[in-house]
């Protein structure tokens, strides 16, 4: 009996309990795999708005476009439009120069028929004088100024030296003696020189 119950007690069929709770290790290969599954869950997916972005690009560069050639355009019809409007004005100027010498043109063509054998002389070079203070009236109201230097300092930015002739004093050096042309000056731009003789001191 005791060799019976020893037997019994060495050869104890295993805990059933510890075999259901153990439970068996998993593969390998599915565990990986269920980590690469997650890691292509995870990761984000490329943006669906990038066609849209594109356009509205192309859609912003045309619009910009579109702008400068409004622009350029409306720009060159100014500078059209300016450049007419000089050229008008220059030509109104200058039709309301010659009208106010219509006058002065006329009496010019009365003085031309006359006959010197049956007018005198002195008359006639009055007249001349009276049409030439005419002309000058209006052209120096016109802007036109007369350079005629006798006297004055000689200034080579108006005068033209032709000849010196001696002076009597220092005080007189590079003085205008003579003018053998006159010049003339329209709104400060000059026409033409003023040709003179200037007075030298030779000491």
């Amino acid at each position: 009996m005791r060799d019976r119950k020893r037997h019994r007690v060495d050869g104890a069929e295993p805990n059933v309990s510890d075999a259901h709770t153990a439970e068996p290790p998993a593969p390998e290969s599915q565990s990986d795999g269920a980590s690469a599954a997650a890691e292509v869950v995870d990761r984000p997916a490329p943006p669906d708005n990038a066609a849209p972005d594109r356009t509205d690009s192309t859609a912003q560069l045309n619009e910009q476009l579109d702008k400068y050639l409004r622009l350029a355009a409306e720009y060159d019809n100014y500078r059209r439009r300016s450049s007419k409007e000089r050229a008008e004005a220059a030509s109104r100027g200058q039709a309301e120069l010659v009208s106010k010498l219509v006058d002065a043109i006329d009496d010019l063509s009365r003085f031309a028929l006359i006959d010197p054998a049956s007018t005198d002389p002195l008359t006639l070079h009055k007249g001349i004088e009276l049409v030439e203070q005419k002309m000058l009236k209006v052209l120096g109201a016109a802007g036109l100024e007369v350079l005629n230097p006798v006297d004055q300092t000689f200034d080579p930015t108006l005068h033209e030296a032709v000849t010196t002739e001696p002076a009597l004093s220092a005080e007189d050096d590079h003085t205008v003696a003579r003018v053998f042309q006159p010049g003339y000056r329209f709104n400060g731009q000059l026409l033409r020189p003023a040709r003179v003789v200037v007075k030298q001191w030779n000491g």
